[in-house]
Order: C-alpha cells, then sequence, then structure tokens
C-alpha cells in the first residue's frame, strides 16, 4: 500500500456493516421502556448488534490512524486523539465515539448487570451518533480522492 493511502474499501465495508447492525436495531427497538424489558433474548440480540457496530467504528477509526501513520497508540483513546488531532474527525465526534465504546464495554464485560433503563436510553441517543460518525468519515474519504 502506497504511503498516506487509506483502504477505502475496507472503511466501506464497515460502514455497510455498521448500517446493517443500526437496521436490525432500529426494527427491533420498541419506543418504550415497559416494551424493551419484554424483548427477553431479542433484547440480547440488539446488545450484540450494538457491539458489532461499535467495533466497527473503533476499527475505521484503527485503519485510518494506520493507514495516515498518525501514531503509534498505546491505548485506545491514543487512536481518537491521533483523528482529532490530525483533524480527521472532530472533538464532538470523537467524544460521541467514546461514549460508544463505554457503552461496548458495559455489555461485553457485563460490569455488574446492565442497566436496562440505562441501555434503553443509550441505545436510542447512540443510533443518531453512528449516523454523524458515519457523515464525518464519508466525508474524509471524499476530501482525499
Amino acid at each position: 500500500m502506497k504511503k498516506g493511502s487509506i483502504r477505502n474499501d475496507v472503511i466501506r465495508i464497515k460502514i455497510a456493516e455498521i448500517k446493517e447492525c443500526l437496521q436490525l436495531v432500529s426494527d427491533n427497538l420498541p419506543t418504550t421502556y415497559e416494551d424493551f424489558l419484554k424483548l427477553g433474548l431479542v433484547k440480547d440480540g440488539i446488545y450484540k448488534r450494538m457491539e458489532f457496530a461499535i467495533e466497527d467504528v473503533l476499527d475505521i477509526c484503527a485503519v485510518i490512524n494506520t493507514d495516515l501513520e498518525l501514531g503509534i497508540p498505546s491505548a485506545d483513546d491514543d487512536i481518537l486523539d491521533h483523528l482529532a488531532a490530525a483533524g480527521i474527525i472532530d472533538t464532538e465526534v470523537i467524544g460521541q465515539v467514546r461514549r460508544m465504546r463505554g457503552f461496548r464495554n458495559i455489555v461485553v464485560h457485563r460490569y455488574g448487570r446492565i442497566d436496562d433503563r440505562l441501555a434503553f436510553s443509550l441505545l436510542h441517543e447512540q443510533l443518531l451518533d453512528f449516523a454523524v460518525f458515519i457523515v464525518a468519515v464519508e466525508k474524509f474519504l471524499r476530501g482525499r480522492k
């Protein structure tokens, strides 16, 4: 791969995966907390799809960081800091990605029992955050043509 080039195909595949996950979550996420509690295994599927989508967001950030040689991260936060410092993704969107990662950590590691009320609220909020992230990445990719 040529220095400074970006693996557009990898990023675009991951964006498609994010959109697929979000569509499945949107199709199955009820509007009320009470209905959310009744979902049983579907609720776990929603959590899992959100985990996959967040992993794809973090992977996209890592691909850009690596391909542009923005710096060797010693921690996950370093990747996000590099993208912000390089002006690739603005700090507000980076903040949203950090919150996504926090939600993913709760789902993956199941720190105690997941607070379904908080998770329900975060699910509705974060669906919009993904759209903002995708727009930022697509704008960055268009600017590199």
